[in-house]
């Protein structure tokens, strides 16, 4: 199920449902059983207490171990979502650092249209099919490279799970150098979420402030917060 579909689902639970229901531990624990396939189903009810007690290397092991529905997914990424980045590979673009690339979906499919494209990834952890791109296994708040080293960043579906947002737009603004996409879901928060969220975005204020730029556009795709700031 594409992020199309699940944002919709999402919008139905989150806005449509009373609150007192939907963030019942005993509601919301079927879902997670069917979502994270019976395993481990404690912590990742858990995961926003946990996330602030697990050292680094406990949250990459949680990370690698997850065994849930959307791992079947080529990306989180909604096909309109695809199409916006694929246009914002203007001629001037030479360069793309995807920073959260997961399994390369996003990688692969701007080579498909875009074969002369400098394509790198990024990401605290490394799977299989980012393979054939030059890739930076490391923290997205801390990235071993140099500053305005690729015309276009993109971070999608990211920043949601990273608690020290700030450090993490930081990281995304001094190494962009033309353009900064960021896509990140319109969604309330509550406790019990299907998806290792920290960050909440109901309203593209609270997205548009934190990364702050002063040349930007920012739209709602799919249910999904699609950020594009320009730095020339």
């Amino acid at each position: 199920m594409n992020r199309k579909w699940t944002n919709r689902i999402r919008f139905i639970m989150d806005e449509c449902m009373p609150s007192f229901i939907r963030n019942s531990k005993w509601f919301m624990y079927p879902f997670y059983y069917y979502a994270y396939r019976g395993h481990n189903i404690a912590a990742a009810m858990d995961f926003k207490k946990n996330y602030f007690k697990w050292t680094p290397a406990e949250l990459q092991q949680f990370y690698e171990n997850i065994q849930s529905v959307s791992t079947n997914r080529p990306t989180d990424i909604s096909p309109n979502g695809l199409k916006f980045i694929i246009d914002q590979c203007t001629p001037d673009i030479a360069s793309v650092l995807d920073i959260g690339c997961g399994k390369g979906y996003l990688l692969k499919l701007l080579h498909k249209h875009y074969p002369n494209l400098q394509l790198h990834g990024a990401d605290f952890v490394e799977h299989a099919g980012v393979a054939e791109f030059p890739f930076t296994k490391a923290d997205a708040k801390n990235l071993p490279i140099p500053d305005r080293s690729f015309d276009l960043v993109v971070c999608t579906h990211t920043i949601e799970h990273i608690y020290e947002a700030d450090q993490l737009v930081h990281e995304l603004k001094r190494i962009a150098k033309k353009k900064l996409i960021v896509i990140t879901p319109k969604q309330r928060y509550f406790y019990y979420t299907l998806d290792e969220h920290i960050n909440f975005f109901p309203e593209k204020e609270l997205l548009t402030s934190l990364i702050n730029m002063s040349n930007y556009t920012c739209t709602n795709i799919d249910g999904d917060w699609v950020y594009t700031g320009y730095l020339q």
